[in-house]
């Protein structure tokens, strides 16, 4: 599958609300929209739907389903008889409620490949300011759900480190408290209510976000243990040139002195400085397939939030944390 934005005569499906994102794709929206806004503006409004299938001599394939985008009748992906789709407007306008109290605010929304993979991210009020600094992190919901059955409809929590727009991974996306998952299978209605409940979780995980974060600003690792984090996180291959390995643990370094906002007084130098490198490699300067730098871009978004990027993020994340409990 390519992981890039999906396009609809030859627009970007994707939207935004004020200044344009760092890839520079998709819709401007003026004001915080309700989901069939976001849905509307980031070219999500389609359907999908399941049919039969069968093989090139007309045998019916009892045991598996296509999945179909309805308006362009493309194959999005094969599924088992029990799936059940979750459609876009379904996956999103659950948060309407929310975002009418003030208490969310839509803010990103877009789609993968031909549109197997859609999410929206939305900004959650407050802030985390790092030791009482001028570091600030802004709360974030990712919501994001798959039409091609690789993935449930997930909810999770992504801060963002606003001096860099860094996206910061609080752990691996299989539990661990940081949101729900809600499978394509029995009665997703019952089960879409329930993801309500995940906004309640907010001001729980950001306030244990905030603990953390702040005690990673207030440790400082030594050159061994630095060098020792950043070769857990990426190193040497078994059997193969370690040339690549090392070349990234350098630019890890050079991200951790040189790196944007590292030069904040509260946290440079820092075990969440080291964290921050790791991000901002990830979200920003690795290296990612791509005829041009908007498809890098588009490609680095994938592993950023739901791929390889996302896996190291909260590796680091976690590593952090030991380290610095350690102390």
């Amino acid at each position: 599958m390519a992981h890039n934005l999906a396009t609809l005569n030859g627009k970007a499906s994707m939207m935004y609300v004020g200044e344009a994102p760092w890839h520079r794709l998709g819709t401007r929206l003026d004001n915080p929209p309700t989901a069939a806004d976001a849905i509307v503006a980031a070219g999500l409004d389609y359907a999908v739907t399941l049919t039969g299938m069968t093989t090139t001599d007309g045998t019916p394939v009892t045991n598996r389903r296509a999945v179909i985008r309805t308006d362009t009748r493309q194959v999005l992906g094969v599924v088992s008889p029990s799936y059940v789709p979750i459609q876009n407007r379904d996956c999103f306008t659950f948060l309407d409620e929310v975002v009418a109290t003030g208490n969310l605010r839509y803010h990103t929304a877009g789609a993968l490949g031909k549109g197997e993979r859609v999410w929206l991210l939305a900004k959650l009020p407050g802030e985390i300011r790092v030791r009482g600094g001028t570091d600030v992190v802004d709360k974030y919901l990712l919501l994001s759900n798959s039409h091609d059955g690789s993935s449930a409809l997930r909810v999770f929590f992504t801060p963002i480190r606003v001096v860099c727009q860094n996206t910061l991974s609080l752990a691996h996306r299989q539990g661990h408290g940081e949101g729900i998952a809600i499978s394509h299978k029995g009665d997703l209605s019952a089960k879409v209510r329930h993801a309500r409940e995940v906004l309640g979780l907010a001001h729980e995980v950001y306030a244990d976000a905030e603990h953390k974060i702040d005690l990673l600003a207030s440790h400082s690792p030594n050159a061994v243990e630095l060098d020792a984090f950043f070769t857990a996180l990426v190193p040497d291959p078994v059997d193969a040139d370690p040339t690549r390995a090392r070349n990234t643990r350098g630019e890890l370094h050079r991200l951790f002195e040189e790196g944007t906002g590292q030069d904040i007084p509260e946290i440079r130098h820092t075990t969440w400085a080291a964290v921050n490198a790791v991000t901002e490699l990830v979200d920003h300067h690795r290296s990612a397939r791509g005829g041009n730098p908007l498809d890098r871009s588009r490609q680095r978004l994938q592993s950023a939030w739901f791929g390889q990027g996302a896996t190291l993020k909260s590796r680091a994340w976690e590593l952090a944390l030991d380290l610095a409990t350690a102390a």
